[in-house]
């Protein structure tokens, strides 16, 4: 059956705005890719849009990886980012498959006490009071622990395990399998997909922080690559990067630095999400077939 006119025209307009919100996406990357590797003194100059790179150096990302602070920044974070996604899917998947069962007394009462926080809570100064309390103050666990647990991310796991049919756990418990025997050889096993998703979220949720950083960690020597970034595009604080040049020299290797740390940041996070891409969307939709 041929498309009529008016549906050959919408479906062209489609592609218009997909085309459009593609460039859109896809352009302060490219921005920031090219003004990482283009010449300082060229890239101060330019005005308006970037299409390519202005002449080539590799200048500003070899003063990034000599500065101290980006290295130690990578190492906090990648410590951040190892223990907490673990802490995370953990602690996850256990509340998730107790939320599940359906033979637990008070299940309700206790699913609508979780989903009450993500409307309400206590704050940020009874959460530093407690922080502080527990002596977590200028530690890196200060941004794991308190946040071992998301409330959503909880909701679709416990979502996701409930799809898995009971009478797969009601065999393993004839064969004398245990609850954690249940969740970790059968459950879990079964929940790939969202246990995926869940990494993805983690990960990224992890690697981007820096607000709660900023407010538990004081010593410079534990910053996480967030914070350090933060400090180098809010503060212009490139000179430790730019030492040995003239004033001006400074100013126009901090403009390219800033961009060459940008990517410095953000690359692994895009190297990360194809290879869990696939699972997404089934993830998630798998999370949201039952309430």
């Amino acid at each position: 059956m041929r498309n009529s006119y008016a549906d050959r025209v919408f479906v062209g307009l489609i592609h218009v705005i997909l085309v459009a919100l593609v460039i859109v996406t896809l352009y302060p990357l490219l921005y920031v890719t090219f003004a990482s590797i283009s010449d300082a003194g060229q890239l101060v100059t330019h005005k308006g849009f970037l299409y390519k790179p202005l002449g080539f150096s590799i200048e500003a990302y070899q003063s990034v990886f000599k500065n101290p602070a980006i290295l130690s920044g990578y190492k906090n974070t990648l410590f951040i980012l190892v223990f907490g996604v673990s802490t995370n899917l953990i602690v996850t998947a256990l509340g998730a498959y107790v939320l599940s069962r359906k033979n637990v007394m008070w299940n309700r009462v206790f699913v609508f006490a979780i989903v009450l926080t993500m409307f309400f809570s206590g704050g940020l100064i009874p959460l530093y009071l407690v922080v502080k309390g527990v002596g977590l103050i200028d530690s890196l666990w200060a941004t794991i622990i308190p946040f071992a647990v998301n409330t959503f991310n909880l909701i679709i796991m416990r979502t996701a395990f409930m799809s898995v049919p009971d009478s797969l756990e009601e065999s393993a418990k004839m064969d004398g399998a245990n609850h954690f025997v249940i969740l970790f050889r059968i459950i879990i096993p079964l929940s790939m997909p969202v246990i995926a998703v869940m990494i993805l979220y983690y990960a990224v949720e992890k690697w981007n922080g820096w607000f709660y950083a900023s407010i538990f960690i004081k010593e410079r020597e534990l910053y996480p690559l967030q914070l350090t970034l933060r400090e180098i595009l809010l503060a212009n604080n490139t000179d430790a990067m730019s030492a040995g040049a003239n004033a001006a020299e400074q100013f126009q290797i901090g403009e390219t630095i800033k961009y060459a740390t940008i990517m410095v940041a953000s690359v692994p996070v895009l190297i990360l999400y194809p290879f869990v891409q696939k699972y997404f969307v089934k993830g998630v939709m798998i999370g949201a077939v039952k309430g």
